[in-house]
């Protein structure tokens, strides 16, 4: 999707609905995956990950993608499905208001045993992919043996 358009209104209510996601990019020529708490502000997504890892300084000013799912819904029973959304667009290292702070919620205590320490991003998503799965009424989601 152009810069220039909004991204796609279903796919941000889509995001709404959960609170977390991955951030894929890469480190020092290695892809990595991290996962980041989000929010959606003015048609861009924030997000809040750990800064003692490093990785929200590789992505200032980075292409980025960012993603996130209900694929751990305890059941497909609202008539939802299943979904995907992916966004990807430059990253930017940023300071949010305390009105956006508050609609993070309380961050972590530690991350990997490590006192959490929180840094935070904004997406302006460039381009969007979103992806569905629909299930019969009577289908159960049930874990593979």
């Amino acid at each position: 999707m152009p810069s220039d358009e909004t991204p796609a209104p279903q796919a941000m209510e889509l995001l709404r609905r959960v609170p977390y996601g991955r951030l894929a990019t890469s480190m020092r020529a290695l892809p990595f995956l991290a996962v980041a708490r989000h929010i959606v502000s003015d048609g861009r997504i924030l997000l809040r990950m750990h800064s003692g890892f490093g990785y929200h300084e590789a992505c200032d000013g980075s292409v980025v993608t960012y993603g996130a799912d209900n694929y751990n819904a305890a059941s497909t029973d609202e008539g939802d499905g299943l979904w995907s959304v992916q966004f990807t667009g430059p990253a930017e290292i940023i300071h949010p208001c305390p009105e956006q702070e508050e609609l993070f919620g309380a961050a972590p205590v530690c991350a990997n045993g490590e006192p959490f320490a929180a840094a935070y991003l904004r997406v302006d998503p460039h381009f969007v992919t979103e992806h569905t799965l629909g299930f019969d009424a009577s289908q159960l989601v049930r874990h593979a043996a």
